[in-house]
C-alpha cells in the first residue's frame, strides 16, 4: 500500500509533505482545555475555543489544497478538534455549576444570623 504522505519528485525520491499550520498547537490545546476544564472553567473554555478558531483555519486550508499538506496532520487537526470540544464542554457545564453553588452559598450566607452568633462571642 502506497503512502500518501509522500511525494516523488523528478529524481524519484519521495519526499515528506509539510505539516498544516498550528496542526500540532490545534491538538495540544484541545488536550489541555480538557485537562483545565476544572480550573472553574475558565481557562478550559479560553484554550478550547482557541484551539476550535485554529482548527477551523487549519481545515479551510487543507480543504482548498489537500494535496500540498500531510493527512496525517490533517488528522491531528481532527483529533484536537474532537478535544477541543468536549474540553469547551466540559467547561461550561463545570462553570455553570461554579455559578449555581456560588449563588446557593451566598444565599445561604446572607440569611445567617450573623449579629446574634458575634454578639454572643
Amino acid at each position: 500500500m502506497e503512502n500518501q504522505d509522500q511525494v516523488t519528485n523528478t529524481t524519484n525520491v519521495p519526499q515528506q509533505l509539510p505539516q498544516l499550520p498550528n496542526s500540532t498547537g490545534v491538538l495540544v490545546l484541545g488536550i489541555l482545555s480538557i485537562v483545565f476544564c476544572w480550573c472553574w472553567g475558565i481557562i478550559g473554555l479560553i484554550l478550547g475555543i482557541i484551539a476550535l478558531v485554529m482548527a477551523g483555519k487549519a481545515t479551510q486550508i487543507y480543504t482548498d489544497t489537500p494535496n500540498t499538506y500531510s493527512e496525517a496532520s490533517f488528522k491531528n487537526v481532527k483529533a484536537g478538534k474532537i478535544c477541543a470540544i468536549i474540553g469547551v464542554c466540559l467547561s461550561a457545564i463545570y462553570f455553570v455549576f461554579i455559578i449555581i453553588y456560588m449563588s446557593v452559598v451566598g444565599a445561604a450566607l446572607t440569611t445567617m444570623p450573623w449579629s446574634t452568633i458575634f454578639d454572643s462571642l
